[in-house]
C-alpha cells in the first residue's frame, strides 16, 4: 500500500547578500567610543612618561606602554570604519 501526500509549495529560501549589515552598524557604533577611550589612555600614559600627569593606572605589563594603547585606538577605529562601510546606508530599507 502506498500513501501519497500532496503538500503545497512553501516559500523559497533565498540567499540574502549582506544580512548582517545592521549588526555591523551596531558594532561600529560601539567601536568608535572604545577607540576614543584607548586614545585617551595613550595620551594619559604619554603625559605620565613626560611627568605632565600623575602616575598611570597600569604600572607594569603590556598595557603600561602608550604605544600599545595608540595601536589599539588605531585598530579599533579602522575596524569601525570597515564595519560602517560594510553596513552601508540603511535609509532605503
Amino acid at each position: 500500500m502506498r500513501v501519497r501526500l500532496f503538500l503545497g509549495r512553501g516559500s523559497q529560501i533565498r540567499k540574502v547578500k549582506g544580512k548582517n549589515k545592521k549588526l555591523a552598524l551596531i558594532a561600529a557604533a560601539f567601536l568608535t567610543p572604545a577607540a576614543l577611550l584607548a586614545f585617551a589612555l595613550a595620551c594619559w600614559r604619554l603625559a605620565a612618561d613626560l611627568s605632565l600627569a600623575q602616575g598611570f593606572a597600569i604600572a607594569s605589563g603590556v598595557f603600561s606602554h602608550w604605544q600599545v594603547w595608540l595601536f589599539m585606538a588605531i585598530a579599533l577605529e579602522a575596524a569601525s570604519l570597515a564595519l560602517n562601510r560594510y553596513g552601508g546606508s540603511t535609509a532605503n530599507e
